[in-house]
């Protein structure tokens, strides 16, 4: 069959690639053709386009890029109806894959509409035969809530990842979806199943050209430019606090060295590129903004502090408290449904408060074992099903009951 993928991110390229992996375990004649990134091109099929070309945050780098995205937008919905996809499967990055979903839609409603009942199982090129999956569902519990009539109209089936989304899918929205369990739980389990105990670790090295330690304050300080140029200079600011640690900048895969070299020039940061995992098997405590990597960091047992700056911090922090429909920000929170990670953002965002915060999970004080026996819950919560596995196989069933229609 027929598969067309989106993703918008660099999160979204590893779990694509890993998601197209399994459907090529139960679709032996799988094809494959995408927006997508360089996990994804390792797996095969056809590239066209790059998640670089779409991955921009914020308004003004939105407004600035404004044609781009529209004309990218505009490639994508010609070409998919010109490959014609037997499953339209959409990665997280709702902005624009929700728009993709709608016009989509509208094509197969309209081709549903013109086509004749008998012709529909036997026009290849007219059938309204594409369905509609969304991998890792829309945030829309966090805001946005109203996207819910959009993804009901437009969306066929939607897969999540986070076991919360259930009941609010379901229960509060009575739309019905599929918990596949969490990739990122079998992402990490993977990589700490292939660490050689007897192969020296590479990160580390010595501080001071001492002998090598194992002290390491891992800097996750996000994806996209405008967050590791909004939260990057005050983690550094904190964590250089900690002179017996070596400091260490996981590299975003889609950032160039020479837009971090502004930041770390000067001091006694290193920066490594596609190490996060190494990084956080190795590392003492975090300093991390929000997102995947909150969660990644708490499945590799390592202490963190979640920092996340925002404009207009006073009123950013009435707005969390008034209007938004979550208590955390953080991934780690919202799954144990409680704070177990301290999130320090809006007005709260302050160098003082974060190197406070990292000091008390640091050996020795009492809040690191407290986070420590906190990570345990979230981890028994999400369960060990392997996501792309699962919801690979639910796809396909669908796709051959569709057929078979």
């Amino acid at each position: 069959m027929k598969y067309y993928l989106i993703v918008g991110e660099a999160s979204g390229d590893l779990h694509a690639s890993r998601l197209m992996r399994s459907i090529q375990k139960y679709d032996a004649n799988a094809e494959f053709r995408y927006f997508g990134g360089d996990n994804m091109f390792s797996v095969g099929g056809i590239r066209v386009r790059h998640y670089k070309e779409l991955a921009y945050m914020g308004f003004i780098p939105v407004l600035l890029h404004l044609r781009t995205i529209l004309r990218n937008m505009k490639v994508c919905k010609t070409d998919i109806i010109k490959w014609q996809p037997d499953a339209l499967i959409l990665v997280d990055y709702p902005d624009f894959n929700l728009q993709i979903a709608k016009y989509i839609r509208k094509q197969l409603s309209t081709l549903n509409r013109n086509v004749p009942l008998a012709l529909r199982r036997e026009v290849r090129g007219e059938a309204p035969s594409t369905k509609i999956f969304y991998y890792i569902s829309p945030k829309i519990w966090a805001w946005k809530e109203w996207r819910i009539r959009s993804i009901k109209r437009d969306i066929d089936e939607l897969f999540s990842i986070l076991p919360f989304e259930v009941d609010f899918f379901e229960k509060k929205h009575h739309y019905p979806i599929h918990y596949v369990g969490n990739p990122t739980v079998e992402e990490v389990n993977t990589f700490l199943s292939t660490l050689d105990p007897n192969v020296p670790l590479a990160l580390r090295r010595g501080v001071r050209g001492e002998a090598p330690s194992t002290k390491i304050i891992a800097l996750l300080a996000g994806s996209r430019k405008q967050e590791i140029k909004d939260n990057l200079p005050a983690m550094i600011e904190a964590a250089k606090r900690f002179e017996d640690y070596e400091l260490v900048l996981a590299g975003a895969p889609a950032i160039e060295d020479s837009f971090y070299q502004k930041f770390i020039e000067g001091t006694r940061v290193r920066l490594v590129k596609n190490q996060t995992y190494e990084l956080l098997s190795q590392a003492t405590a975090a300093l991390v903004t929000s997102g995947t990597a909150t969660l990644e960091t708490a499945l590799f047992n390592v202490p963190q502090v979640v920092c996340y700056k925002t404009p207009l911090p006073k009123l950013m922090r009435f707005g969390f408290n008034h209007f938004l429909k979550v208590k955390y920000i953080s991934l780690v929170n919202l799954i144990a449904n409680r704070e177990v990670v301290t999130e320090l953002f809006a007005d709260r965002f302050k160098v003082y408060n974060i190197a406070n915060e990292l000091y008390q999970i640091l050996p020795g004080q009492p809040g690191r074992e407290e986070m420590l026996s906190g990570y345990a819950d979230v981890r028994q919560r999400l369960g060990n099903d392997i996501a792309p596995d699962n919801a690979a196989r639910i796809m396909l069933q669908l796709l051959k009951k569709n057929h078979d229609v």
